[in-house]
């Protein structure tokens, strides 16, 4: 291939990309489905209706953290002051084991879970302040994810904090994607 043809071809593909990147296609999570006049949305704590020990704030504060890190908006915690105002409930918190670890020659009765299936329920609304028009509502937003513990129980006691991070985390991902593109 010559030098001119091997230009042409360059040019014919930047042209190509330059083409295909103004098309309208967006990354999937990148726009929002809520009203233009919401810039602020009030994120209060959860209600927490389980015997989790402080779980609605761990998932509040991831929640707020996911919306200042993947929208434009604005987060603050009293409702006066949103445009929008986010609030929910812990309905039910579950934690079943899923995988065991193999029995062993010296203890062929006794095995642990090395897995869990971790299913949080809530109610979530968001509210348009001004009008009291309901943006989004599910009195069922289930999230479940699995979650491979430790069978040392030292070690087990260490990784709680650190496990109970990810899971408001991956919690948080889902809800602030199913509020801002309205799922």
């Amino acid at each position: 291939m010559n030098r001119g043809s091997a230009l042409r071809a360059l040019s014919l593909s930047l042209l190509l990309l330059v083409c295909v990147a103004g098309c309208g296609y967006h990354v999937a999570g990148s726009t929002s489905a809520l009203p233009k006049n919401i810039h602020t949305i009030a994120v209060p704590a959860l209600e927490n209706k389980t015997a989790g020990y402080r779980i609605e704030q761990r998932l509040t504060a991831a929640t707020i953290h996911e919306f200042l890190i993947k929208t434009p908006y604005h987060i603050v915690s009293e409702p006066e002051n949103g445009d929008a105002v986010l609030t929910g409930k812990v309905l039910q918190l579950e934690a079943v084991p899923l995988l065991f670890s193999p029995t062993t020659a010296s203890n062929p009765t006794t095995s642990r879970a090395t897995t869990m299936l971790l299913t949080v329920k809530c109610e979530i609304t968001l509210t348009d302040r001004t009008s009291g028009k309901i943006l989004y509502h599910t009195d069922n937003f289930v999230f479940r994810n699995e979650y491979e513990i430790s069978t040392d129980v030292k070690s087990f006691f260490e990784e709680q904090d650190p496990a109970l991070e990810r899971i408001a985390q991956d919690f948080a991902q889902r809800l602030v994607a199913a509020v801002t593109e309205n799922y």
